[in-house]
């Protein structure tokens, strides 16, 4: 027997293309629809609407395109309470809870729509019935007795809309090409990262070990040091290498200058982490003048927070690099609240987990040499993020020089 059910679409939904995203989901998934009511906008400023009726050939596969379509903005007519299940041990979710999206969410609780905390994606709603509040929740922070939400009942999701005026992002909105012209695209980069500035918004940068194998720990300390990076997100070899490069002008054991292999450069990492050992942190050695410039160096001088997250093949590791990966989360976490922009350059890993942590209105820029790369981030959940299929070492001197140069292409 068919099941149907009526949803509702508001906002900019054609030029923002929701609608064709509705009409596709719907249709890839076994669907049917009619269009009850579509109210068009007449200008670029109206908002439009739409009432659709959505048929599946059972109940259980209407339920499946609904939770599709849900994540999509579309919600049902009559909009009841959200309904709160008790956690019955801490890490364990009630059955049937709800998934977060990375798109700003609402609840409706006692007849009161409250905004969801600190978004991000694959997380969990619990509501401070106290304090009438929303939290969106990981699950390794909940707690037994934590009024969570189940299923998509009094949820709203706005998806994001395109801007009513051409945005600097808009040129490359969720595609990813190897053929842009580079410097026209990193000299908009820079003009957005000048107005997210001089309005007061952060800047976080995501850095791999290609940053300073490449030779671009330069520009990238030079932007530290000027003021355009608020907080570091990396892993043990990017800071390893740029204090073994400021140690001993290797990276990896080559140097960084000739590109040629050094004798007994095999372990200059080794014992550049050995020598912040022996200080007991980086910044000891920065205050020490055992470490004397580069990326690392230029956070400690600067105050930039810098979140270090271990993986299971680091060597040492430095004394600053959080080994338990839940804590890093945590680190990085804290660091996510009033980003206005993310880039990422040259690590995948640490991309996805970031991106991972990342509100869908945070602007974000993906830079690595391999396009697959830039691809996998979107595809685990980050869409917001543009791509720049580039080699670390053009990426950011070219980056700094527009800076500079205050985004004059």
């Amino acid at each position: 027997m068919e099941s149907c059910r009526e949803i509702e679409l508001e906002g900019h939904i054609i030029d923002s293309g929701v609608m064709t995203l509705v009409f596709d989901r719907i249709m890839d998934m076994g669907g049917e629809f009619e269009i009850l009511t579509f109210n068009v906008g007449k200008q670029k400023t109206d908002t439009s609407y739409a009432r659709l009726r959505v048929a599946a050939p059972g109940e259980r596969q209407l339920d499946a395109i609904l939770s599709e379509l849900h994540r999509l903005g579309a919600r049902t007519p009559e909009i009841s309470d959200v309904t709160l299940v008790p956690a019955e041990g801490d890490r364990i979710l009630p059955k049937g809870f709800y998934s977060t999206t990375n798109h700003p969410t609402f609840v409706k609780y006692r007849d009161e729509w409250l905004p969801v905390e600190r978004i991000e994606m694959d997380c969990h709603i619990v509501v401070d019935e106290k304090e009438s509040r929303a939290l969106c929740t990981p699950i390794s922070k909940i707690k037994a007795g934590d009024a969570v939400v189940v299923s998509e009942t009094g949820v709203r999701v706005v998806y994001p809309e395109r801007p009513r005026k051409v945005s600097t992002f808009e040129f490359m909105h969720g595609t990813v090409s190897s053929e842009r012209p580079s410097e026209a695209i990193i000299a908009k980069i820079a003009r957005e990262i000048l107005k997210m500035k001089a309005q007061g918004e952060k800047i976080a940068l995501v850095g791999g070990p290609a940053i300073v194998h490449t030779g671009a720990a330069d520009a990238l300390a030079k932007m530290i040091r000027e003021g355009y990076i608020d907080v570091l997100f990396a892993g043990n070899a990017l800071a390893t290498h740029d204090i073994e490069s400021n140690l001993f002008g290797t990276s990896l054991g080559m140097d960084v200058k000739t590109g040629t292999l050094v004798t007994g450069g095999h372990k200059h990492h080794i014992r550049a982490i050995s020598e912040i050992m022996r200080a007991g942190s980086i910044k000891n050695a920065v205050d020490r003048g055992v470490v004397t410039g580069g990326i690392m160096y230029e956070c400690v001088k600067k105050g930039i927070p810098f979140v270090l997250a271990g993986s299971i093949r680091d060597d040492g590791p430095l004394p600053d690099v959080i080994t338990d990966v839940v804590e890093a989360q945590d680190a990085m976490r804290r660091h996510i609240p009033g980003l206005g922009m993310v880039v990422m350059v040259g690590t995948l890993l640490h991309s996805i987990a970031v991106g991972n942590c990342l509100p869908s209105y945070v602007k974000t820029v993906c830079v690595d040499i391999n396009p697959a790369s830039v691809t996998k981030l979107m595809d685990r959940g980050t869409t917001q993020a543009i791509g720049v299929v580039s080699d670390a070492g053009t990426f950011l001197p070219l980056l700094e020089k527009q800076l500079e140069g205050k985004g004059e292409c």
